[in-house]
């Protein structure tokens, strides 16, 4: 592979780091054909302009909202609805908990609502742990793992042993499906993980758009009965409201058009 002009070079380098979530000194090297040194300060210079952080061994994305495929915005009403569900679940969160944040989309839109207040975060997730990393107010726990390229979520067995090790007051976790059965996830790896934080916390609060209700996806997570707070836009139809209250659930409902916290009620 030829090595191409700087300019070009940096566009390039900060394209897969963009992508990635986050890339190792050595996949850039052989993906742009030069030399470790180079890299580095190519590296320095993003860094100099506020879309890039060095880490050891190699470098996180933190300009805007990572192109990952997962974060992509499909359609604006859905992204709505995960803007709302975020600054409802926000007001759900207190200052001083360990608050735990998978790797979806939407607890990504949280997690831009929690930067700057004083609590520990625990992540699995790359881009979340961007936006927390120069945040003096939080600390800041990444979960290790098999790094999921279209969520940059770390999974996994060793995801999973860590998990089992700590104890957080919330956990907050997305889901790809929702049914009279339970939650349901799109990866194997990703279910697995999942659960171990759902072992570990004291409080499991779901963030889904009302789209996901009704729909199954690959592997089965949980019954309902293991969450004990769902925040959905307010859009769920009435017949999924009184199946989650019944389920001894309490259900938060979000208003798209104000943002903000509706309806809260319990079994």
């Amino acid at each position: 592979m030829i090595a191409i002009v700087t300019d070009d070079r940096r566009s390039k380098l900060l394209e897969i780091v963009q992508r990635k979530g986050f890339a190792s000194l050595p996949e850039l090297v052989t993906e742009l054909a030069v030399s470790e040194s180079t890299i580095r300060r190519d590296l320095a210079h993003l860094e100099q302009v506020g879309v890039a952080k060095r880490t050891h061994g190699g470098v996180f994305y933190t300009g805007p909202t990572p192109q990952l495929a997962h974060f992509r915005q499909r359609q604006s009403a859905e992204w709505d609805r995960k803007k709302a569900i975020a600054a409802a679940a926000a007001q759900l969160i207190e200052d001083g908990d360990t608050v735990l944040l998978d790797g979806g989309s939407t607890t990504y839109e949280l997690a831009q609502h929690l930067v700057g207040r004083p609590l520990q975060v625990v992540t699995n997730s790359l881009p979340v742990a961007n936006l927390f990393s120069g945040s003096a107010e939080s600390d800041l726990v990444v979960i290790g793992g098999y790094v999921h390229n279209r969520s940059g979520a770390l999974l996994g067995e060793y995801a999973c042993q860590v998990l089992k090790s700590i104890h957080v007051r919330r956990s907050v976790m997305s889901s790809a499906g929702i049914t009279a059965q339970g939650l349901f996830n799109s990866n194997q790896l990703l279910v697995a993980t999942q659960r171990a934080m759902i072992y570990c916390a004291e409080e499991v609060l779901v963030v889904a758009d009302s789209t996901k209700f009704g729909h199954h996806s690959l592997a089965h997570l949980c019954p309902l009965s293991a969450v004990q707070k769902f925040v959905v836009d307010s859009d769920l139809p009435a017949e999924w409201r009184e199946q989650i209250t019944a389920a001894g659930c309490e259900l938060v409902l979000a208003e798209m058009e104000t943002t903000t916290l509706v309806e809260s009620s319990t079994n």
